[in-house]
């Protein structure tokens, strides 16, 4: 009796955590929509069964099994980006840190401060535990040292790569003009270009950190885990990369 308590109390246990997890993923993008459409159906089916409107009933049980189907299709994002954190945050986690060092970060930190103050437009991605060599591949592979020089010049209005990202891995820069999806996120400021979308979007499906310089204003972005903080100044830009990238031991030193 007290062993069937404990199994069951776990059962509901786990199935709430996944709930959760799941409310967690969707929350801010259309799923919410599509979900709360099909919590109404079901409880309408429920009810026309209960009242005895078989052809009701029967409509309703219909329709839920199509977009039963068609869920796969339609969540496809959600899914992969569940099942990539699923995948990075549980037992198959690589330990493959990527190595950087100080001096790597205080050059793009420096890159994206000048770039702001000549309002030159830059998308700058850390690769993390999650490869991007299918975006690497849509730009042209450099796997040169990071510098500042290299990436203003990367960036500036007449140089043939600065509409695309810059992806930096491993300690170098890997490649340049690289094609990022766009974010779908109905929340995100319509004001934004597709380079803060472009951001967002990748961080979405991947652990990565992308800094924007705004082209328009100047301002300083940072994208992470499908999120923006914006108006960074070079102390801050620095905190939080130092606090994802650098022993504590060096960041304090070089802060």
């Amino acid at each position: 009796m007290v062993w069937t308590i404990i199994t069951h109390t776990l059962d509901l246990l786990i199935v709430g955590i996944i709930i959760y997890f799941l409310l967690n993923l969707i929350q801010g993008t259309r799923a919410v929509q599509l979900i709360k459409g099909l919590v109404l159906i079901f409880i309408a089916s429920v009810i026309s069964q209960l009242l005895n409107l078989n052809t009701v009933h029967w409509f309703l049980q219909s329709v839920l099994t199509m977009l039963i189907v068609a869920l796969p299709i339609v969540f496809h994002p959600e899914l992969r980006r569940a099942l990539e954190q699923l995948g990075r945050g549980g037992f198959f986690t690589s330990q493959l840190v990527h190595k950087w060092s100080a001096k790597d970060i205080n050059e793009v930190i420096m890159a994206a401060d000048e770039l702001a103050e000549n309002k030159v437009g830059a998308l700058i991605v850390f690769e993390n535990q999650v490869g991007l060599k299918n975006y690497i591949e849509t730009g042209i592979k450099i796997n040169g040292q990071i510098s500042k020089e290299l990436i203003e010049n990367i960036f500036y209005k007449s140089a043939p790569l600065h509409d695309g990202a810059v992806i930096l891995g491993e300690g170098k820069i890997k490649a340049a003009g690289c094609l990022l999806n766009l974010s779908n996120n109905p929340s995100i400021n319509p004001k934004l270009g597709t380079r803060h979308r472009a951001a967002i979007g990748i961080t979405e499906e991947s652990d990565s950190l992308v800094i924007v310089v705004s082209e328009e204003s100047g301002v300083i972005s940072l994208a992470q885990d499908g999120e923006l903080i914006r108006y960074l100044d070079k102390s801050k830009l620095r905190e939080i990369l130092f606090k994802e990238f650098i022993p504590r031991k060096n960041s304090d030193f070089f802060s």
